[in-house]
C-alpha cells in the first residue's frame, strides 16, 4: 500500500529545514511554496484497496486533503472534495489527479462554516454517487497568536470552531444516513490535541475536541457496521504553513525526525483506515507525528 520506493532514510527522505522565509495570504496556495509539497504524484502506487467506493474529502485542493485524494482515486475510488472561493486553481489539480487515475473527481466549492452549503454538499455528492463510502474530515483553519489570548478575536475564535467542528458535525450527521455497513468517517486531528503550541490555542482546543468526537462517534455508529477514526498529523508541510504562521524557515525542526511530513507520507494512514484492512479498526487515533511521543 502506498509510497513504493525503495527502503530510504526517513530523516533525509524529504528536505528538512532550513526552509526558504515565505508568506502568503490565507488561505494560501501551493505554487509559490518552497520546497515544493509532494502528495504522492510520482510515488504512490494503488493496490484496488477501495475499487469502486466514494470518498468525500473536506479540503481537498491541496495538502492532505490532495493527497488522500489522489491515493483514493489510485485505489479505485471517486473522490468528492471540497474548496474555498480563492483555490479554484489548487482544486483543477486535484481533480486533473483523479481523473488521471481513471476515475471521478466532483470538486465542489463549499465553506463548511455554514450549515446550508455543507447540506448542498451532501445533496450534490447523493445526486452523483448516490451514497458516501468514505468522509474524509480534513478541512481546518488556523492563526498563530503569539501575543497571547488576548490577541485572539472573537472573529477568529470563531472561524476556528466553526471550520474545524461545525463542519465535520454537520457533514458526519449528514453523511451517515447514506453511508452502507462498511463505510467509515476518517477525521484530521493534530499532534496540537496533546501536546498544545501556545500561539495555537483555539486550534489546539479545536483538534482535542475532534479525538472526544471520533472516540464517542465511533462508539454511536459501531452496531451500524460503521467506523470512525482519524489520523493526527505532526508538522505537515501545507499551503495553510505559510499561511497562518510567522515563521516557516525552521518549521518541523522539532520533531524527532527533524523534518516536517509532506503530505504524501499522511495519506497512506487514511487509506488504511478506510480500507477493509482495518476492519476492527474503530475510535482509534492513528498518530503521525515524525516520532513525537503522544498518550
Amino acid at each position: 500500500m502506498g509510497s513504493s520506493h525503495e527502503q530510504q532514510d526517513p530523516v533525509s527522505e524529504y528536505p528538512q529545514p532550513e526552509f526558504p522565509a515565505q508568506d502568503q495570504p490565507h488561505p494560501g496556495w501551493t505554487g509559490p511554496m518552497d520546497p515544493p509539497p509532494d502528495h504522492g504524484e510520482e510515488s504512490y502506487q494503488g493496490h484496488g484497496l477501495l475499487r469502486d467506493r466514494v470518498g468525500l474529502v473536506t479540503g481537498g485542493d491541496s495538502g492532505i486533503g490532495r493527497a488522500v485524494a489522489l491515493a483514493f482515486a489510485r485505489e479505485g475510488a471517486d473522490v468528492a472534495f471540497t474548496y474555498l472561493p480563492g483555490e479554484r486553481e489548487d482544486a483543477d489539480r486535484t481533480v486533473a489527479l483523479v481523473e488521471d487515475a481513471g476515475r471521478i473527481a466532483v470538486p465542489v466549492e463549499c465553506d463548511i462554516r455554514e450549515e446550508a452549503p455543507c447540506r448542498d454538499l451532501i445533496d450534490t455528492v447523493i445526486r452523483r454517487f448516490d451514497r458516501v463510502d468514505v468522509l474524509v474530515n480534513n478541512a481546518a483553519y488556523q492563526m498563530s497568536q503569539p501575543d497571547g489570548i488576548g490577541a485572539i478575536s472573537t472573529e477568529q475564535f470563531d472561524r476556528v470552531v466553526r471550520t474545524n467542528l461545525y463542519g465535520m458535525f454537520w457533514l458526519s450527521k449528514m453523511s451517515l444516513p447514506h453511508m452502507r455497513k462498511g463505510a467509515s468517517i476518517i477525521n484530521t486531528t493534530s499532534v496540537q490535541a496533546y501536546k498544545p503550541s501556545p500561539h495555537l490555542l483555539d486550534y489546539a482546543m479545536t483538534k482535542g475536541a475532534i479525538v472526544t468526537f471520533t472516540q464517542g462517534l465511533a462508539q454511536m455508529v459501531a452496531q451500524q457496521g460503521i467506523r470512525v477514526n482519524a489520523v493526527a498529523p505532526g508538522p505537515v508541510w501545507t499551503p495553510l504553513i505559510p499561511a497562518t504562521m510567522p515563521d516557516t524557515v525552521e518549521f518541523g525542526k522539532q520533531s524527532p525526525l527533524g523534518r516536517p511530513a509532506q503530505p504524501a507520507e499522511m495519506a497512506p494512514a487514511y487509506v488504511f483506515l478506510a480500507s477493509q484492512n482495518a476492519s476492527y479498526i474503530t475510535g482509534e487515533i492513528v498518530n503521525a507525528t515524525g516520532g513525537t511521543p503522544l498518550p
